[in-house]
């Protein structure tokens, strides 16, 4: 991917910003749209808010249970409600989290590979069992030709970058520009009729109360880990890969998958 540098009318600075036709999208990205064209199927639903919850848990146990005094609670409530979960939902994983209910003890835990094609992975979990976790996550990449690494093994290869998705079909780019960039963002580019607006940790959320501030609804927000540099994924392997994904994506543990995998669109679109 190339990157340029424009100055932005009424800007204080200028930003990086790819070309405005659709991005060619990394994989750790790419497979976030096929999860949600996914999302349809109900058990798939379910998975996704047993995630959501063990995510609320964890953020309130760890900053407390008021959204507007922990940021990170905030983010996971703003995501299960874009998910559609039912408030009863939240509250009880919130009440769960401040040791109002009984529940599960869960901890986070991250694991590091490698798919086939020398495909770097970097898998967040929440769980209550370490042991119970690392084996399933082993189980899953050995069966599908990659490895397991050891810490440390791939996470020089990603640098954690918050990222907003706006409705394209909504907003105008300088709606979005004007927004963000005052606000700290690094990056805003188009990606499958969505602005993408990227930022460093620190900024995430004063991006999105900018954004706000501006009139502009975005359709949700994460922290991801984003790769540093990209290794394509050729025709033949591809499909293999989508399912090596899927498989981890289906252990209840696994929270988020990352990836430095590049797959052409063409590429995707016959895989899937």
């Amino acid at each position: 991917m190339s990157f340029g540098r424009r100055l932005i009318p009424g800007a204080l600075s200028a930003i990086p910003t790819r070309s405005l036709r659709e991005d060619p999208v990394a994989g750790h990205n790419k497979w976030s749209q096929i999860k949600r064209k996914k999302a349809a199927n109900d058990q798939r639903r379910g998975r996704i808010f047993s995630k959501l919850i063990r995510e609320i848990t964890v953020a309130t146990r760890e900053g407390g249970g008021d959204p507007d005094y922990n940021p990170r609670l905030r983010l996971a409530i703003e995501t299960a409600k874009s998910e559609n979960m039912p408030v009863d939902n939240i509250e009880r994983a919130i009440k769960r989290g401040t040791g109002e209910l009984e529940g599960a003890r869960f901890e986070e835990v991250t694991y590091e590979g490698y798919a086939p094609g020398g495909v770097a992975l970097y898998i967040e979990a929440v769980t209550d069992n370490q042991n119970r976790t690392v084996q399933e996550i082993r189980h899953v990449l050995e069966k599908h030709g990659g490895n397991l690494g050891t810490d440390g093994s791939v996470a020089w290869q990603f640098d954690r970058k918050g990222q907003i998705y706006v409705d394209a079909s909504l907003y105008g780019e300088d709606t979005v520009i004007e927004g963000a960039v005052e606000a700290g963002a690094e990056d805003v580019f188009l990606q499958e009729g969505e602005w993408v607006v990227t930022t460093d940790v620190p900024a995430f959320h004063e991006v999105q109360e900018a954004l706000k501030e501006v009139g502009v609804e975005f359709a949700r927000a994460e922290l991801a880990m984003v790769a540093r540099n990209e290794v394509p994924v050729e025709a033949d392997q591809a499909a293999r890969f989508l399912k090596l994904l899927d498989a981890l994506d289906d252990l209840d543990d696994v929270q988020k998958i990352h990836s430095n995998a590049n797959i052409d669109d063409q590429v995707l679109a016959e895989a899937v």
